[in-house]
């Protein structure tokens, strides 16, 4: 589906909450000696994915991610995904970028013209990109579980040029209640 020349696409890259939750650590996910078992499930604009990784014991991820890719560009520019670590913890919203922006502006995230959304700092840069991330707190998910028109998010490149990118929130809600079930 394309929206002001980037096409919105659901598909698995990398367990963003995961990788972001690793990074955070100090480390990378540590190779196991069997491959983790993928599954993924898409509703409306937002594919909810998961990865159980080998145990004792094994350990299930699951996050809701969508994808935005340049039109006639194969691989993706940015992903926003939502996830959390453990069923303990708070959600998460982790923003993937490419590696030329511009640090200092962060990630601004406008889910409703309204009101003025929220700023994320950059967190770490890795040669798969950039990432910004924030917790989801129940205010912020009645909100954005209310949407029915497009937000997006905005940065600057490396040249301080304001890019945006719309996030679509068809299926948000039946893909969050299908994460909520795992």
């Amino acid at each position: 589906m394309t929206r002001s020349g980037v096409v919105m696409t659901a598909c698995r890259i990398v367990s963003l909450t995961g990788l972001a939750l690793a990074l955070a650590g100090g480390g990378v996910f540590a190779q196991q000696a069997q491959a983790p078992q993928r599954t993924t499930a898409t509703y409306g604009d937002w594919t909810m994915r998961c990865e159980l990784q080998p145990g004792p014991p094994p350990v299930k991820q699951c996050e809701m991610v969508q994808t935005a890719t340049a039109q006639g560009q194969p691989n993706p520019i940015s992903q926003v995904a939502i996830g959390r670590a453990t069923k303990t913890e708070p959600f998460h919203v982790v923003i993937q970028l490419p590696i030329n922006v511009w640090i200092p502006a962060g990630v601004h995230f406008v889910y409703d013209p309204k009101v003025q959304g929220i700023t994320a700092a950059f967190k770490r840069c890795v040669p798969i990109g950039c990432f910004a991330d924030f917790d989801m707190n129940d205010d912020l998910l009645k909100k954005l579980r209310a949407l029915t028109a497009q937000g997006k998010y905005e940065f600057k490149d490396a040249g301080q040029r304001v890019v945006a990118i719309p996030v679509s929130f068809t299926g948000f809600n039946q893909a969050y209640d299908a994460l909520l079930k795992e």
